[in-house]
């Protein structure tokens, strides 16, 4: 006998990783890079193995992928195996040096420092050294008094742009002198400036509006709309780029009537042929932050829609009244009829007209206009259509008007209806989103947009309806093929409406069935509908809920930070407050806490036992919003536990997300024995059942499972076989005990 000694390989260092230093007019080193080790003793090493005196003048920067930030405690982690730095001055040495060169050096030293200062601005590390030492002052003062000219003064505005986008000085020192030379190399369009002037001024005076507290009125008198109209047409997309993103700024802080002038001038046909050609170049594809500015401008377009989006008809409206008149006169009356019509008609005849038109309120149509959205924006639409397009108006409701009242398609009710779906797909009244980039082209091809918008779908809508033979019971039906419909054809990006309206023309109801079959029938390829996995489904279902419950109790367990609001619903800032559930589910335990802590159960001072709860309220249920008037999002993220205490009848809460706000109402009726309704819940069951029932469905890949199980067979005539199978065996290991 022997043994036989293994030798294990030795283990890796993760913290060491081998990489490649540099240095200008040395040979190279390759070093072992210890994470653990202190900066400035593998800068010391570095020194010494060049034979360089005083190391606390050196730092390393990556070299890669045009990255020369310098290396930190904070970002040394970055450094991969394989990973070529450089040794270079410290960033403190190395803002002196420019400093110096800025102050004393010629012409062409202080444009080789301001090209330097250009590239390093973008490091923070760098930046605060810069800054402290008086840099961005320097910059101000030498823009405000004109002293550098062309690439010199092109990398001084990139500097600061950069030196400013890291938040570490305010927008708000900046003066009149300053603001005023910038907003010229903007306007100044008799002298032509070098292009990254230009791309950088813009830049500057967006953050200027954006950022600044109150300087937003310099520069909307500074710098003209006419000008800004030209660099649009400017040759560099960059430029384009930075000059609606100053539009934008511009558009975001005015108040709502100069928003309407400046919507007003953008819409007129000679600025929407510059945004088309110049800019949307006719093909609808643009780089992304391109379609990012668009998007935004589309959207607070679309946004001054809101106002009359979330307006309700007010009875003493005449104007309101007279275009409702208007819609009946325009339908019914005949040429010469409208003097007679006065005397002869009653109200009676009036309120059959009105019935003919669709409205819901025959006798008083203003009450079809009370619901918000989409409020007046309907009347609004509709006028537009019967003003603008007759032919097609007087077609629809007249169509309807002969068909049987099952059959019809009710022009008022289905106009009102389409309305508030299309403000929903384009998402007016909604903030633009920092990530959007969906725009549509189209909407720069006309100066009434929307309301043409509505044109093209309102037809549409009556054609699917007939496609359909619908009744009004199938109203919700007819309107889920109709957002399908336009839905899509917006996916398509179309670059005008009348292709919009092609492409509406092809997604025909039998089109749209036949896709939706498709789709249903690619998503479940891999399931089935057969009977035994329908009781498989069945039978796990319940470990499934189980597992979803104890997944959102101990999401409750480890708790979330809300923030305060006052009992009328009203935010309070820099106030927060943490909840947890304690580990046996039994108690509630929240405090107060600040906006980055997690306290533990021991620092949370409240308890609430689970006994104590009567019921969860949520929405507009809750007290704390019911006082709420014309808030968006916040009731829909308010619940509220309805407490047996007198003392305390309720604790309300708003969450910051609706994860979180399903989270806890399923957690909550858990611990109630309800059942968890959330669509969180929903999403998770599906989910988890469709990946149960594939793990445990592996073994059956490639065959065809029936849809009925196959029959039990018959008995067999006598059960030989199991004894003479059980008796071999039984010899079998008597033999192998005897060996």
């Amino acid at each position: 006998m022997y043994t036989k000694t293994i030798k294990m390989p030795a283990m890796k260092d993760s913290n060491i990783v081998k990489i490649a230093v540099e240095m200008t007019d040395q040979v190279p080193q390759l070093i072992e890079f210890n994470q653990k080790q202190p900066l400035a003793g593998i800068i010391q090493e570095l020194c010494n193995g060049w034979g360089l005196s005083d190391p606390d003048r050196f730092a390393l920067q990556f070299s890669e992928n045009n990255n020369h930030n310098y290396i930190t405690e904070k970002n040394r982690n970055e450094i991969k195996n394989g990973s070529v730095l450089r040794l270079e001055h410290s960033p403190s040495k190395t803002a002196s040096d420019i400093l110096t060169k800025l102050n004393v050096g010629n012409g062409d030293e202080k444009t080789v420092a301001l090209e330097k200062l250009s590239k390093l601005s973008t490091d923070v590390t760098f930046a605060l050294e810069f800054i402290n030492k008086q840099g961005l002052a320097l910059i101000i003062s030498q823009v405000e008094a004109g002293k550098w000219k062309t690439s010199a003064l092109a990398h001084s505005l990139q500097s600061f742009v950069e030196l400013m986008d890291h938040g570490i000085v305010s927008w708000d020192i900046l003066e009149s002198p300053f603001i005023n030379k910038v907003a010229s190399y903007v306007n100044n369009q008799a002298t032509p400036q070098d292009s990254k002037v230009v791309e950088a001024s813009l830049s500057i005076l967006e953050n200027i509006v954006l950022n600044s507290s109150g300087k937003y009125g310099q520069v909307e008198k500074e710098v003209t709309f006419p000008n800004l109209v030209m660099h649009l047409q400017s040759l560099s997309p960059q430029i384009q780029q930075n000059a609606i993103a100053l539009i934008n700024a511009l558009f975001l802080k005015a108040d709502l009537p100069k928003r309407r002038a400046v919507a007003a001038t953008l819409q007129s046909k000679q600025l929407r042929l510059v945004f088309l050609t110049n800019v949307i170049q006719s093909t609808g594809q643009v780089g992304s932050e391109m379609a990012h500015q668009l998007y935004v401008l589309q959207t607070l377009m679309l946004g001054l829609l809101e106002q009359r989006m979330m307006a309700k008809m007010d009875p003493q409206d005449q104007d309101a009244h007279d275009k409702i008149k208007e819609l009946r006169r325009i339908a019914f009356d005949t040429e010469g009829s409208v003097s007679s019509d006065v005397t002869a008609r009653k109200q009676g005849h009036f309120a059959t007209d009105y019935k003919k038109l669709g409205f819901k309120y025959n006798i008083n149509p203003a009450k079809d206009f009370t619901e918000t959205p989409p409020g007046m924006l309907a009347l609004d639409c509709m006028v537009y259509f019967a003003r603008n397009h007759m032919e097609s108006y007087t077609k629809v409701v007249l169509e309807n008007s002969c068909r049987a009242d099952e059959h019809e398609c009710p022009f008022g009710r289905t106009s009102v209806e389409l309305v508030k779906l299309l403000c929903e797909v384009l998402r007016i009244g909604e903030a633009p989103s920092e990530q959007g980039q969906s725009y549509h082209p189209m909407f720069f091809t006309h100066d009434h947009p929307f309301e043409e918008f509505y044109c093209v779908c309102i037809v549409l809508l009556n054609k699917t309806w007939k496609e359909m033979r619908a009744t009004t019971e199938d109203f919700v039906k007819v309107f889920s093929v109709v957002r399908e419909q336009i839905t899509r054809a917006l996916q398509s990006k179309p670059t005008g409406l009348d292709k919009f309206k092609t492409k509406l023309q092809q997604l025909t109801y039998s089109v749209i069935t036949n896709l939706w079959q498709q789709e249903r029938t690619n998503r479940e390829e891999c399931e089935s509908h057969a009977k035994p996995i329908i009781q498989l489904r069945e039978q796990i279902t319940p470990e499934i809920l189980d597992l979803i419950q104890q997944q959102r109790l101990g999401f409750l367990v480890e708790g979330t930070r809300f923030t305060k609001y006052t009992a009328k619903g009203l935010r309070t800032k820099d106030k927060f407050w943490y909840v947890r559930l304690s580990p046996n589910h039994k108690v509630f335990h929240y405090g107060d806490c600040d906006e980055k802590s997690v306290p533990t159960i021991d620092e949370l001072p409240t308890k609430l036992a689970v006994v104590e709860i009567r019921g969860l309220l949520t929405g507009r249920d809750c007290p704390h919003m019911k006082d709420l008037q014309r808030r968006k999002t916040t009731h829909q993220l308010a619940f509220s536990l309805a407490l047996d205490s007198v003392e305390v009848t309720s604790l309300d809460f708003v969450a910051p997300d609706e994860q979180v706000f399903d989270y806890w109402t399923d957690g909550i009726n858990a611990l109630l024995g309800n059942r968890m309704t959330s669509k969180e819940t929903e999403n998770d069951l599906e989910i988890l059942l469709s990946m149960d029932i594939k793990l445990r469905l592996l073994d059956a890949e490639g065959i065809d499972i029936p849809q009925d199980p196959p029959p039990i067979p018959e008995n067999p005539p006598h059960y030989d076989f199991c004894y003479e199978l059980n008796a071999g065996d039984h010899r079998q290991n008597s033999q192998e005990d005897k060996g």
